[in-house]
């Protein structure tokens, strides 16, 4: 046989050889994904078109649960000066749309940088209770609301962050945000009945509550039952929640940029929706 002619055998034997290992490896790696639990999906819509902004924009004046200011900047370099500019902020954590961590209300819970950044992206469920908030400013996210949720949507998607609509964030420029009572210090405005944060407690794969006022407790809470029996089980919450109104029910996926604070109990957060 010509030396070609066994190069020629020699190469067709490795190409055969090579494919056969190319083959296996390719099968048995399909095995071994499909052994594994297949991951929950990025996004709650096959193919989201668009964003939706959940944050309010801070400002001094930004209303607060205690009514005093919270917010203040001092601006340190200017343009016209400096050439270029740069504020100086004083801000407590739990200003404007913000996070409460576990570590708010425990004494060794997570931090808002410990929460897993898995946590922070999720299915957004929306509660509507506009209709009952019209006519009562402390009604509250009951277990019926969330049954009939799911009779109408469906069982509670994976990893879900399950959030009240009641209409409140279109006070957030006014006094009606508060909502003081004639008693000059009790507020008035939703939030959830603690028997609904017990029933999400128990489906374990809920991450988080969300609102669109200043408080998971509705506003004449005297003892944020709300937040003292949910935050202790490891999830978060969301508060003062903007544009909830804007998203379905259903199908929209909720991206919570939380601040990475080292021992933070929570902190100013961007947050925004794909539809």
């Amino acid at each position: 046989m010509c030396h070609h002619c066994v190069i020629e055998s020699v190469k067709a034997g490795m190409l055969s050889r090579r494919n056969f290992f190319k083959g296996s490896f390719a099968a048995a790696g399909a095995a071994a994904l499909a052994a594994t639990t297949a991951p929950r999906p990025l996004f709650a819509a096959d193919n989201p078109a668009k964003a939706e902004d959940l944050t309010h924009e801070i400002w001094e004046n930004f209303p607060t649960y205690f009514g005093g200011q919270q917010f203040f900047a001092e601006q340190k370099f200017s343009f016209a000066k400096d050439t270029f500019n740069l504020y100086e902020w004083r801000i407590s954590e739990h200003t404007g749309t913000h996070i409460d961590a576990p570590l708010h209300f425990t004494a060794d819970g997570k931090s808002v940088a410990e929460l897993p950044v898995e946590d922070l992206i999720a299915p957004l469920v929306v509660i509507d209770i506009r209709a009952k908030a019209d006519k009562d400013p402390d009604a509250r996210v009951t277990p019926d609301d969330i049954q009939a949720w799911i009779a109408a949507n469906g069982d509670l998607p994976e990893g879900a962050v399950v959030a009240m609509l009641s209409g409140w964030g279109a006070h957030v420029a006014t006094e009606k945000f508060r909502n003081v009572g004639v008693d000059g210090k009790t507020l008035h405005f939703p939030g959830f009945h603690v028997e609904a944060a017990q029933f999400l407690i128990e489906q374990p794969s809920v991450k988080a509550i969300a609102v669109d006022t200043l408080s998971l407790d509705h506003g004449p809470s005297p003892d944020f039952i709300v937040h003292k029996t949910w935050l202790p089980t490891g999830r978060y919450g969301i508060e003062a929640v903007a544009n909830l109104d804007r998203l379905p029910t259903k199908g929209a996926t909720i991206m919570v940029g939380a601040p990475k604070i080292k021992g933070g109990t929570g902190g100013p957060a961007r947050i925004f929706a794909m539809v």
